[in-house]
This record gives C-alpha cells, sequence and structure tokens, in this order.
C-alpha cells in the first residue's frame, strides 16, 4: 500500500530535476565529442602538413645524396691529385662536401623529428577517434534513457496518484459496503420489522375485536391487516430490487433498465428519462449483466443528483461483436480536469469497465451537461 504522506509535488520535482541533470550531462559529453571533433579536424590539417614536409625533405635528401657522391668523388679526386689543384679549388672542393654533409645531417634529423611527429599525431588521433566514438555511442545512450524518461516515464506522478486513488477507492468500498449494510439493516428495521411487528400486535387486536365486537368489526380490521401486509412484502420488493434486480435473470438489461428507469422518474418527480435500444438484444452473463446495469444506474443517479439534470438521454446500440451505450443529460456539468476530493464515482465506473475489458469515453463541460459512452464487448461471457 502506498504511504499517505507521499509528497507527489516533490517525487515530480526530483524526477525533473533528475531529467535535468542528466540531459546536462549529455550536453556536457556532446560538447566533448564536438571539441574532440575540431581537434581531430586541426590534427588531420597539421598530420597532412607533417606528411607533406617530410616528402620535401626526402626529395630533399635525395638530390642531396646525389649532390654527396658528386662532391666525394671530386674530393676524392683533389685528393688524389693534389699537387695539380691550386689551393682555392681544394679549398672549395672540401667546402663544398663539408656543406653538403652537414645539410644532409640536418635534413635527416629534421626527417627523424617530422616522422616521430607524425607517428604521434596518428597515435593521437586513434585516441581522439576512440573518444569521438564513445562519446557519441554515450549520447546515444543518454538519449535512450531520457526518451524513456521522458516519454515512458513522464506520467510517473499520475499513474503514482492514480494507484494512490485507486487505493482510497478501495478503502471508500468496504466503507460504502458497511454504510450500505447499514442503512439495509435501517430500512428493514423501520419498515417490513417494523410493519411485521405491527402485524403480530393487530392479530391479536383482530382475536379480541372478535370476541369484543363481532365477525364485521374483526373483518375489517382483517382488511387493514391485509393492506399493512400488502405494503411490507412492497418494501421488502424494494429492498430487494435495490440490492439485485431480479428481472435481469427472467428478462434481461433492456427490460430490467426500462423498468428500473421508469422508477427512477417516480421518486424524481419532474425528470425525465428517455431510453432506446437500437438493434437485437443479446444475452450475455449474469455477472456481466449487473455490471452494465450497475454503470447505467451510476451515471443516472450522478446525472440527477450531481448535474441536477431534468432530461437524461440512455441509448444502447447492439452490434455484432459489441454493444454501445450512451448516457447524456442537460446538467450543469463539470470541468473534468478537477478531481474532486473524495469524488470516486468515475473511478468506480472505470474499474467495471476495465473488468468488461470495455472503453469508457467521458465528455463534459460546465453549463454544457455530460456525455459518458461505453463499448462492451459481446465475446465474454455471452450467453446461447
Amino acid at each position: 500500500m502506498l504511504n499517505d504522506k507521499v509528497d507527489l509535488k516533490s517525487l515530480d520535482l526530483i524526477f525533473n530535476r533528475m531529467v535535468k541533470t542528466i540531459d546536462e550531462s549529455k550536453n556536457d559529453i556532446f560538447t566533448i565529442s564536438e571539441q574532440s571533433r575540431r581537434t581531430f579536424e586541426e590534427m588531420k590539417l597539421e598530420l597532412e602538413e607533417v606528411r607533406s614536409k617530410i616528402e620535401n625533405v626526402i626529395s630533399e635528401n635525395d638530390v642531396l645524396e646525389a649532390k654527396s657522391r658528386l662532391s666525394r668523388r671530386r674530393l676524392a679526386e683533389v685528393s688524389k691529385n693534389f699537387k695539380i689543384f691550386s689551393e682555392e679549388e681544394i679549398h672549395k672542393a672540401y667546402d663544398q662536401a663539408n656543406q653538403i654533409q652537414i645539410r644532409y645531417s640536418i635534413l635527416q634529423a629534421e626527417e627523424k623529428q617530422l616522422r616521430e611527429k607524425r607517428d604521434d599525431l596518428e597515435r593521437r588521433m586513434r585516441s581522439l577517434l576512440d573518444t569521438i566514438e564513445r562519446a557519441d555511442h554515450l549520447v546515444n545512450q543518454v538519449n535512450v534513457v531520457l526518451n524513456y524518461l521522458t516519454f515512458d516515464l513522464k506520467h510517473i506522478g499520475p499513474a503514482l496518484e492514480n494507484a494512490k486513488m485507486k487505493e482510497d477507492y478501495t478503502i471508500k468500498i468496504i466503507e460504502a459496503t458497511e454504510e450500505e449494510r447499514k442503512r439495509i439493516s435501517r430500512e428493514i428495521h423501520d419498515g417490513p420489522a417494523q410493519m411485521l411487528a405491527n402485524v403480530l400486535l393487530r392479530t391479536d387486536l383482530i382475536n379480541r375485536t372478535y370476541e369484543e365486537r363481532g365477525v364485521e368489526q374483526a373483518l375489517n380490521e382483517l382488511s387493514s391487516l391485509k393492506n399493512m401486509v400488502r405494503d411490507a412484502l412492497h418494501e421488502v420488493r424494494r429492498i430487494i430490487y435495490d440490492l439485485r434486480p431480479m428481472a435481469l435473470d427472467d428478462l434481461g438489461i433492456v427490460p430490467t433498465l426500462k423498468k428500473y428507469l421508469k422508477s427512477v422518474e417516480e421518486y424524481n418527480q419532474g425528470t425525465i428519462v428517455h431510453f432506446n435500444s437500437i438493434g437485437e438484444q443479446v444475452r450475455i452473463g449474469t455477472n456481466y449483466e449487473v455490471a452494465v446495469f450497475r454503470l447505467v444506474q451510476e451515471c443516472v443517479n450522478n446525472s440527477i443528483k450531481h448535474g441536477k439534470s431534468r432530461d437524461v438521454w440512455v441509448n444502447f446500440e447492439w452490434r455484432k461483436e459489441h454493444f454501445n451505450i450512451t448516457i447524456k443529460d442537460n446538467g450543469i456539468g463539470f470541468d473534468t480536469n478537477i478531481v474532486k476530493k473524495n469524488s470516486f464515482g468515475l473511478i468506480g465506473m472505470r474499474e467495471r469497465v476495465e473488468l468488461l475489458n470495455g472503453e469508457m469515453n467521458l465528455t463534459s463541460a460546465e453549463k454544457q451537461g455530460t456525455r459518458i459512452m461505453f463499448k462492451i464487448p459481446l465475446n465474454q461471457g455471452q450467453k446461447n
């Protein structure tokens, strides 16, 4: 059972904060993903530039290597024929060979640095790509969670409140059952029981009247006693009918409702109940007929008691696989978005309709009356 002290507003607030936090976390992850993506693109451009430099260095190295071979041959020639070359030519050959060697060493060092930088960039890019993929996957997972929370669980507050109302409704049923028992007990005590007690007293009175005043006076008292017994019987039958209309078993839902709605008009002077049944009535299981009868009874009573209606229309439409019931009135109506405290009539009707595997649709507005429609399947408990 739900705790009466559950604060649905606080629960809803916590839920909204949780969704907000998850959404903000998703945005943070998305930001990280976008920043990583931008960094990846920057590294990609830098890598292309480094690769281009490596190609240039390799090309220059190839040229220098050719020049180096030529300079070494020149140097070897100068060294071999030292006497025939001037000092200036010797210096020039050594200087040229030295410069080429220095430049070649510098380019090799530069190529090594560029290759290391290229390898580092490729390694970092692979790591960034993995981060981007993980971030995108995480964003997708968070989106799934958010969709689940916002779309599938966004009615958690109303659902808990509805569960709480159903719990209250169950308690109300128990209380109503006890109240109904007390009411029936009072009706029997104040009605038939009192009448039967009077019958016993009148029988004694008839005996004395017969002995003291003769047959004629005794017959008059007996006639009065007969009327009293008839009233008591009528009262007993009324109580039994209120508990369960016996005509349902013999006649079915339509004739029983006609009789009931006629008695409603008699008890509520000035109110007219219009009943209409279209199509051929199909007998369904007794329990289902009782449930349908109670649905109509509840709706009509609400229309008169709460809606203050002067006209109530009850329409049955029998179809092949289901039948429709429409109850509408010209009463004061009500705002369907406002649930009055301790108002369990609609909850009770919805519970009955769910037990019948049916559907219920209610429309109402202030000063515009109320209309309730039920769609009840016929493939359940149907009598042959």
